[in-house]
C-alpha cells in the first residue's frame, strides 16, 4: 500500500517514508527524516531532518518532532504533547551544536500536553499521563505523572496499570492479555 499524503502537507525531498503511512493536513516533514511504515501524523505535525520515527507510531495533531528525537515502533504521541532539544535554550544564543538526543522505546505511551525535556529515555511501554513534564529517564512499564513527573505505578503492555509496588519482589498478571509480569526490586519484566 503506497503513502497517503495531503495535499496540503510539505514533504521535503529526500525524506523517507515507509509505506501505509498517513501524513494528514498542513504536516511538515524535513529532508532528512526517516520515518517507518505504517505511521500516522497527525494534523499540524513537524518532523525534523535529524529524526526517526519507528514502524506504527501515531503522532497526534500539534506535535513537533524535532531534531535529535528518536522514536521506536508503536510509540504514541498523544496532541499537543512536546519535545525539546535544547536544554537551556535562548533566542540570543546559537546552540544548535548543544542538541540532546532523546530515545523513546517500543510501545511507550506519551500523553497529551505531556512535555519531554531533551536529553532523556523513555523505557519501553513507558506511559507518560497527560500534562507531566519528564526531567530523567523513565524505566520500562513505568507509569509517570505530575510536573515534574513521579513514578505512580506500573503499566503493562496492554496499557492497563499493573497491581504492584513501585519496589519489591512481587508479579501481576494483566487482566486482558494473561501476561504475566514480575517486579524485581525496581525493574519490571514481562514473561
Amino acid at each position: 500500500m503506497s503513502v497517503m499524503i495531503h495535499s496540503s502537507a510539505i514533504v521535503d525531498d529526500g525524506a523517507q517514508i515507509g509505506e501505509s503511512s498517513r501524513v494528514w493536513h498542513f504536516v511538515h516533514v524535513c529532508a532528512g527524516a526517516k520515518i517507518g511504515k505504517g505511521v500516522s501524523l497527525g494534523q499540524n505535525v513537524f518532523v525534523g531532518n535529524k529524526v526517526t520515527i519507528g514502524d506504527h507510531c501515531k503522532i497526534q495533531n500539534n506535535v513537533s518532532v524535532y531534531d535529535n528525537v528518536h522514536l521506536e515502533d508503536g510509540v504514541f504521541c498523544g496532541p499537543s504533547m512536546v519535545f525539546t532539544n535544547v536544554y537551556n535554550p535562548r533566542s540570543l544564543i546559537e546552540r544548535k551544536s548543544e542538541y540532546r538526543d532523546t530515545l523513546v522505546k517500543k510501545g511507550a505511551t506519551l500523553g497529551a500536553n505531556c512535555t519531554i525535556v531533551c536529553g532523556v529515555t523513555i523505557g519501553q511501554y513507558a506511559f507518560i499521563g497527560a500534562g507531566a513534564v519528564i526531567n530523567k529517564d523513565v524505566p520500562a512499564y513505568a507509569l509517570m505523572v505530575g510536573v515534574p513527573a513521579k513514578q505512580i505505578g506500573w503499566m503493562s503492555e496492554f496499557g492497563e496499570q499493573l497491581d504492584l509496588p513501585l519496589c519489591g519482589e512481587e508479579t501481576a498478571i494483566c487482566q486482558h492479555t494473561g501476561t504475566i509480569y514480575t517486579l524485581n526490586g525496581t525493574k519490571l519484566t514481562k514473561h
